[in-house]
Order: C-alpha cells, then sequence, then structure tokens
C-alpha cells in the first residue's frame, strides 16, 4: 500500500488544538453540561457480595423532600445488558432482582430535584438481604463443589478452551514452571463515569450525553435494554477526561438514566462519585497464570504450556475476549515453535471485569517476559543472551506464531540493541556486581523486557470525511471519539498536509451520532492508523474533485493540476491560473460551473478497511531500580522506553501516549492492585486505600523510537496509544526480581510493595 508522503506538517512536532479549551476551563464534560430542570439520580447499590434480595422498601425515601420518586428493576421493567461471548445466564441485569452478585451492583435509584437530595434519600431507601456464599478467588470459583453464583448455568466457568498443540513440551532438555498473578486494577480515569438524558425532538427522541469511547456502541448498547429504536436515541460524547478501556461499554446506571428521562419527561443526570467509581466501574486484568516453558541447555526456547485462569467478575461476559488476546500474544517477540494450553473465564463475586489499557496484551507480555527471566536463571545465562537467541529475526516477517498471530513487520533487536545502549547495560551489571561483593544494604536490580503487542485488531474499518466550505474553511468528521488523545491535532495535520492548508482552518467533528453516520470509536489503539487512514482517503478524493473542478473552469486536462504549497489548486507553474480553495468550493457549489453530471460541493465520505488482523507494534524497556534489602523498599532510578509505532504522525503525541502508558503500566508493577476480603467486600475503595503514583513517585522517563513502517495503511502508522503500558511493567517487575536474584528470589508477583518484597527477601534467607 503506498506511503502518504512527508511534508511540512505531518511527521513534525505540533501543539495540540485541543489544549487552549483545556487550559482556560472553556472545555465543558458531560457534568459541565447545561440542562434546565434536570432531575438527579443516586443509586442504591449492593453492600454485600452475594444474596438473595428480599425486598426493597423506599417508602421513607420517597418522603423526603425533593424526591421525584425511588425505582427498582420491577418498576421500570428494563432488560439485561448483552452477555458478551460467553453463554446468556451470565447476562447483567440492569437493576438488580432476585440476586446481587458484587458490592456496588446497582438495586434501586433514587430522583429528585438536587444531587444531595437524590443522595441522602438513596441513604434512606432499606434493602433486606440474605447473605449467600461469597466467592473472590477465581481459582476456587473454577473448582468443583464451589458456590454457584448462576444455577441455571450449573457452574461459574463462563468460558473454557483449549489451543495448540496438546504436547508443547515434548522433547525440551530443560522445563521451567510458574505460577504469575497478574492483579485486578481500577482505571482510575480523572472524569468518573457521567451522563446527562434529555427527551424530547422527535417523538420518544432522547439525547444523551455519555462519558464515553465509542458512541455508536454505547448507542447500540443502550437502544435493546431501554426497548427504544435506536433511530431514537442520539448518543453525544462531549469532552472525555479518560477512559482507559472501561467507557467502551454500555454501564447499567446509563440505561437507567436514559429509561428516566423518557418515563418522567424531563432531563435526568448522574455522575460517579469516587467511590461508586472505584467499585461499580469495570476493573481490569486479574488472570492467574500457570506456565511451564521448554528450552534447550543452549537458550533457545522450544515449548509453552499455559493455564490460564481470568477472573470475569460477577458478570464476566466481556472479559473472556481479553483471555483470547492474551492467548493471541502469548509468543511474545520469539520463535516459540509450540504453543498449548487452556483458557478458563470464571465468574466471582466481585466487580465484572473489561478492557483496561492494554487489554489482554499486557497480561501475555508480562507473562512470556517472567517466564523467559526463569529459563534464563535456571541456565545460568544472561536473561539478554537468551531473549537475543530467541527474538523473531528481521527477515523472517510477516511472521505468524504458534499461538495464532501473524505479525506485519518488525525489527525486535534493533529496539532492544537501542534500550540497552541507551540504559548503558553493560555498565549497569558491572555496577551490580560491585554491590553484590560489597554486600551492600541497597542493592541494584535491571529489568528487560522485549514486547509486540496488536493494534486494531478486529476495529480495521472507520469512517473519515472531508469538506470545503466556500469561505475555505475544512471540517474533517471521523467515526473514532477521542478522550484525551489528541485526535484533533493529528486529523487536522493528514488533512492539512494534503490539502495544504492552514492546521487553523480545519476543524475536526466527532462523538455524535447525529452528525456522524457510523464509527467504531476508541479502543485498541486503532484511532491513527484506521481513522487517520479514512481520512486520508477523504481528502484525496476531495482534492481529486478539486482538481477536475479546476481543470474543468480553467479548460485544462486534470493531469496538469497541482495544489501549491500555498494551498492554490491551478495549473502547475502558472500562479495567475490557480483558485484558492474558498473560490474553488464556491463554484463546485454551483451545478452549472461543473463538469457534467458531478455532484456539487467538495466533500467526501469515505469508509477505509484495514486488515481485522491488526498491526504489531513492538519495543524494548530497560528499567533500573534500588531496593533496600532490609525494609523492601523499591525506587525506580531509571526507566528506558525503546517503542516503534511505525510512521509517527506527531512526535508529542507519541511521547505523551508514551509518558501516559509507561505511568500505568510501572503502577501496576510497584502500587496498584484491587483487593477484596473474604466476604467480597472492597478493601481498596477509594484513593485513600488504593495506591496511584504521582510524578513524585516516577523518574524522568528516558525514551526513544525506532521507525518500521506497516503496509497496511497508507500512513504506515501503528497504534501507540498502550505500548508503553505493555512493555513497562515487566521490566519493572523483572528489575526488582533481578536486584534480589542472588539471594534467591527467583519470582515476587505484582505490585511490589514493601512488604511483599520484604517477605520474598525472608523467604529465601
Amino acid at each position: 500500500m503506498p506511503t502518504l508522503p512527508t511534508g511540512s506538517i505531518l511527521g513534525h512536532p505540533v501543539l495540540r488544538v485541543e489544549d487552549p479549551g483545556l487550559i482556560t476551563g472553556a472545555t465543558r464534560f458531560v457534568d459541565d453540561l447545561p440542562a434546565d430542570g434536570a432531575l438527579y439520580a443516586s443509586f442504591v447499590r449492593s453492600s454485600v457480595a452475594h444474596a438473595r434480595l428480599l425486598g426493597v422498601d423506599g417508602k421513607d425515601a420517597a418522603a423526603m423532600p425533593g424526591v421525584v420518586g425511588v425505582f427498582t428493576s420491577a418498576d421500570l421493567g428494563l432488560g439485561s445488558l448483552g452477555s458478551g461471548m460467553v453463554p446468556d445466564a451470565f447476562a447483567q441485569p440492569v437493576l438488580a432482582s432476585g440476586t446481587v452478585r458484587f458490592v456496588g451492583e446497582a438495586i434501586a435509584v433514587v430522583v429528585a430535584e438536587t444531587r444531595v437530595q437524590a443522595a441522602d434519600a438513596a441513604e434512606a431507601v432499606l434493602v433486606d438481604y440474605d447473605p449467600l456464599p461469597a466467592l473472590v478467588d477465581p481459582i476456587r470459583a473454577a473448582e468443583p463443589g464451589a458456590p454457584v453464583l448462576f444455577p441455571d448455568h450449573g457452574s461459574n466457568v463462563a468460558m473454557e478452551s483449549s489451543f495448540g498443540d496438546p504436547d508443547p513440551l515434548a522433547g525440551a532438555e530443560v522445563v521451567v514452571e510458574g505460577r504469575f498473578v497478574n492483579q485486578r486494577l481500577a482505571p482510575v480515569p480523572l472524569e468518573t463515569n457521567s451522563v446527562l438524558a434529555v427527551p424530547g425532538g422527535d417523538e420518544d427522541g432522547l439525547t444523551m450525553w455519555v462519558s464515553c469511547q465509542a458512541p455508536h456502541y454505547t448507542r447500540s448498547g443502550l437502544a435493546e435494554p431501554m426497548r427504544v429504536d435506536e433511530s431514537k436515541l442520539r448518543i453525544v460524547a462531549p469532552a472525555v477526561g479518560g477512559g482507559f478501556g472501561a467507557k467502551i461499554d454500555v454501564y447499567p446506571e446509563h440505561v437507567v438514566v436514559g429509561a428516566l428521562a423518557r418515563r418522567l419527561g424531563r432531563p435526568v443526570r448522574w455522575t460517579e462519585t469516587r467511590s461508586e467509581s472505584m467499585t461499580a466501574m469495570t476493573h481490569g486484568r486479574g488472570q492467574v497464570q500457570e506456565v511451564r516453558i521448554g528450552g534447550t541447555r543452549g537458550g533457545d526456547i522450544t515449548g509453552l504450556r499455559l493455564r490460564i485462569v481470568g477472573d470475569g467478575g460477577a458478570y464476566p461476559g466481556q472479559a473472556a475476549f481479553l483471555l483470547l488476546l492474551t492467548q493471541l500474544m502469548a509468543s511474545g517477540v520469539y520463535r516459540i515453535p509450540k504453543i498449548g494450553g487452556t483458557l478458563t473465564c470464571v465468574a466471582t463475586n466481585t466487580t465484572p471485569v473489561n478492557a483496561y489499557r492494554g487489554a489482554g496484551r499486557p497480561e501475555a507480555a508480562a507473562m512470556i517476559e517472567r517466564s523467559v527471566d526463569l529459563l534464563a536463571a535456571e541456565l545460568g545465562m544472561d536473561p539478554v543472551e537468551v531473549r537475543r537467541k530467541n527474538l523473531v529475526p528481521a527477515d523472517d516477517f510477516p511472521h505468524t506464531t504458534a499461538s495464532g498471530a501473524t505479525y506485519d513487520v518488525g525489527d525486535y533487536e534493533r529496539a532492544l540493541d537501542e534500550a540497552l545502549s541507551l540504559a548503558g547495560y553493560e555498565g549497569l551489571r558491572k555496577d551490580q556486581t560491585e554491590r553484590r561483593a560489597r554486600r551492600d544494604r541497597v542493592q541494584l536490580g535491571i529489568g528487560v523486557s522485549c514486547y509486540v503487542e496488536v493494534t486494531a485488531y478486529g476495529l480495521g474499518s472507520e469512517l473519515g470525511a472531508v469538506e470545503v466550505h466556500p469561505d475555505g474553511s475544512v471540517t474533517v468528521q471521523t467515526g473514532t471519539s477521542p478522550h484525551g488523545q489528541g485526535h484533533a491535532t493529528a486529523f487536522s495535520q493528514i488533512a492539512a498536509e494534503l490539502l495544504h492548508v492552514p492546521i487553523e482552518a480545519i476543524t475536526v467533528v466527532h462523538g455524535d451520532t447525529a452528525l456522524i453516520p457510523r464509527g467504531d470509536g476508541t479502543m485498541g489503539s486503532r484511532s491513527g492508523q484506521v481513522g487517520g487512514s479514512a481520512v486520508v482517503r477523504a481528502a484525496e478524493a476531495v482534492l481529486d474533485k478539486a482538481r477536475r473542478v479546476a481543470a474543468h473552469l480553467l479548460e485544462a486536462g486534470p493531469e496538469d493540476v497541482v495544489v501549491s504549497d500555498d494551498g492554490r489548486v491551478g495549473i502547475a507553474g502558472v500562479p495567475d491560473r490557480a483558485f484558492t480553495w474558498a473560490e474553488l468550493a464556491q463554484a463546485a457549489s454551483d451545478p452549472a460551473r461543473l463538469p457534467e453530471g458531478m455532484d456539487p460541493g467538495l466533500v467526501s465520505n469515505e469508509t477505509f478497511s484495514q486488515d481485522a488482523n491488526g498491526t504489531y507494534p513492538f519495543g524494548a524497556h530497560v528499567a533500573v531500580v534500588d531496593v533496600d534489602t532490609e525494609t523492601g523498599r523499591v525506587r525506580l532510578l531509571r526507566h528506558v522506553a525503546v517503542d516503534d509505532c511505525g510512521r509517527i504522525l506527531n512526535p508529542l503525541l507519541v511521547e505523551g501516549q508514551v509518558h501516559g502508558g509507561l505511568a500505568q503500566g510501572i503502577a501496576q508493577a510497584l502500587f496498584e492492585e484491587v483487593l477484596f476480603d473474604e466476604s467480597g467486600t472492597p478493601l481498596t475503595g477509594n484513593l485513600m486505600s488504593y495506591e496511584i503514583p504521582s510524578a513524585a513517585e516516577l523518574p524522568s522517563f528516558e525514551t526513544a523510537h525506532t521507525v518500521t513502517p506497516t503496509t497496511a495503511n497508507p500512513l504506515g502508522a501503528k497504534g501507540i496509544g498502550e505500548s508503553a503500558t505493555i512493555g513497562s511493567t515487566p521490566a519493572v517487575q523483572s528489575a526488582v526480581i533481578d536486584a534480589l536474584s542472588h539471594l534467591g528470589v527467583r519470582h515476587i508477583d505484582m505490585p511490589l510493595s514493601p512488604e511483599r518484597v520484604w517477605r520474598a527477601i525472608r523467604d529465601a534467607r
């Protein structure tokens, strides 16, 4: 596929056009939007993890000041949310009816004139529970004899499958096994879930402003449980304060708020509190991985056997897909001839699990990188040496793995060499050796990770539209829907590059189902490569039409018409025989001035389709830590990240995505973990107990890029939104373990808290 040429703006740093509104406060999020006469919803949530619902008494609440009504499932008669890839028995009810299955599950809703009145009345609703046994351990939940959460299904196993080679370790000279926990995480977006529903417009029409990542998905997901035709439902995503995967799908609260607005004939709004968000917004990760890796005594990997159990939470419909992504990427950057194993997704009495930055791929990278480290330790080899011996060579692409992925392009050794060089790897190993010889209290650890991930997998089609107006301004429409990534800047750069117009003349429109006819939204690091390529195609089509219009007016051949650097369309080398974009758009609006049969207007709507197998960004990270062997305290000294996302459209945007991804990946390794007690009560229900790092806990990142363009799209671009999260976590985890390897420590599960590290040291000694 041809690659778009590099000009004066594309591929160069351009400041984000989105930022002035954010900095000045002019940009509006859902809770900022005015709505005259709006009511406020507050949800009554389960305080127990598993119980039969014997009754809900809202009489006292209904009599409180300002309360319009108290509603249960029986009152609203709403359907369930979709069950995804698992049996319908696991579908989540919009409001709990008969049984509650996790702390935070919505049971009833109070509607009042003010937010405070609604919250106070919700506290007054009485719920009568008959407690049932709770399950929080996914391994226990999968065992025969475990209490069953869904009696109609008969077990807690929502999905189970086998894949690959039935005996992948046959012939291995060395077999090493490990058990890794990829802990459950909370997404913690700056803006929690928020929705405003306003009835009106067409008969039974409803407009909903939703903090979401995919407005068209949201519309489809809401229509069925609300029992409303999609044509009557308009979804708008205004500014969205972060999503990280947790805002892809519809939540029960969205359905309830929309249904209430239709029922009451008034606007209804709801925004999660932070505590609600920590328990009701979907969580991420949550895998237990049992791994056996086989190899030769010389360090060649010969096979990999996996048993992966995924905690799907109370309603595991979406979590099952995450396991398939982990399976897909299980081979990592390595030539592994045989891979096989089992996947099991189970239900537990915990918050449902769904996509979170990386969505199944960070789990795979952590799994294979820890396995390679264990093999290197068993063989007494440097972990870099084992990696280098097994990397897929640059001349072996496209490369199909034993786990089912087909990598498009890659140069893994180049990225590894660059990361090691920037880190000064040999010098770090020398420093480590000297500290160990001195028996220093604070030991140095060096962690290396090589990763490959898949982006735009199964999401390879998107809408792009470009229109030049009679005043010379340009509108770009996209089916993607940003939540902080900088789409308006990137897509403006693409249009400016092709049309040779100032970036200030371009407006990017997105996130409104009434304005954008279709779109797959923003997820899976797809927007730049797929959405951007759709804009390329639309801009090319507009330029082609403009050349034909100009040729007609100038009585010349279209092949003689070009667009100049100053944005004039006309005869090459003849400045006085050229039109400005405004002049050309004015002419194109008059059918009498157009070639016969040509539709008026300089506008094109295009759909770009990329191979559903996606593209495969990659890279190598090096983490350097100090570990206090007496207290277990870890200090991250350096983090070197070399990432390859193909062609870079805007280095500033890419760097922003890398920095954000590094912060979240490092946070998983060192700080973050969602915890429940044995009864299913959350122990990390707010930001006092759930640790996320500030800038003070992180070093200045050292970043670099290799550039290996893909041929899958005209931009040559691959995704970058999740790459740094995927590469950083195993590097930091391995660095901490490496600091203690001379003491006999071989593995420590994340997060690597001081207590957990200290216990590992004590046990090794």
